[in-house]
């Protein structure tokens, strides 16, 4: 399915948004999700199935000043 990440297209087989993180490649730490505006907590990734078309946002937390 095609979905959107950071303003990509991306085609992907993955069907929740933790199988979508491990296709990616992401760490499990130090990264927040949103679908479609809304932050979705870490604890609901597993069980929040994507959609095609759906709008995905992925913010990795920085270190810095």
């Amino acid at each position: 399915m095609k979905i959107s990440v950071n303003n990509k297209e991306v085609e992907t087989a993955a069907v929740s948004i933790s199988a979508l993180v491990e296709e990616l490649s992401l760490p499990l730490q130090g990264i927040a999700v949103a679908v479609e505006n809304r932050l979705v907590p870490r604890t609901a990734w597993d069980g929040y199935a994507l959609a095609e078309g759906m709008n995905i946002v992925i913010i990795k937390a920085a270190c810095g000043g």
